[in-house]
């Protein structure tokens, strides 16, 4: 906890820097490079952030081999403390990312060119598990996979004046995909 003694309470409210963005989503087939992406950012990371020990997990679609996605690199960095953000935040836009959004438990960074997103959360929050649970379970998953990307490919027929409306859409295939994954992972 960077040496305080009592943490300082986390932002109260969604601070979406820069405002709803429109967003020309379309989705590629699967695509190798996005792996060396994903560990040339995960070097950038650990640099810029080598006084603390974070997790650092590829998530997302493009984590997925086989699966179509957006070509933007999710990546999720685990922290200590998400309200001390001088430990995490002022390095990674030294290294530079952008502030884009800033809520409570939750921070997301990005590349200018809004090609790789990196959400920060606090350890033990349950997003990180969701995040690895639906990754690792559309990794093993053939018909899950197919769902999931049949379910983008649908909603992609419509115009999404805003990038977190379409990432909405797709909640009730995503909450069914994870229980499904909860289930499997609980019989094996």
């Amino acid at each position: 906890m960077s040496g305080r003694e009592t943490r300082r309470p986390d932002v109260a409210s969604i601070e979406l820097i820069g405002g709803p963005e429109r967003l020309e989503l379309e989705l590629h087939d699967y695509d190798h490079r996005w792996v060396d992406i994903y560990l040339d950012h995960r070097r950038r990371i650990r640099n810029a952030l080598s006084s603390s020990g974070v997790e650092i997990h590829h998530i997302g679609s493009t984590s997925v081999p086989g699966l179509a996605a957006k070509p933007i690199v999710d990546i999720v960095v685990v922290v200590d403390d998400i309200t001390a953000e001088e430990d995490y935040l002022d390095p990674l836009l030294a290294a530079g990312y952008v502030l884009r959004v800033r809520e409570p438990g939750h921070r997301l960074v990005r590349t200018p060119n809004r090609d790789v997103h990196v959400h920060l959360y606090e350890r033990g929050h349950s997003a990180v598990g969701d995040y690895l649970l639906l990754r690792d379970h559309l990794r093993s998953d053939a018909d899950d996979r197919a769902l999931y990307e049949s379910t983008k490919r649908n909603l992609l027929l419509k115009r999404w004046d805003d990038m977190n409306d379409y990432a909405d859409a797709k909640t009730d295939v995503i909450l069914a995909i994870k229980t499904r994954a909860r289930a499997a992972r609980a019989s094996g």
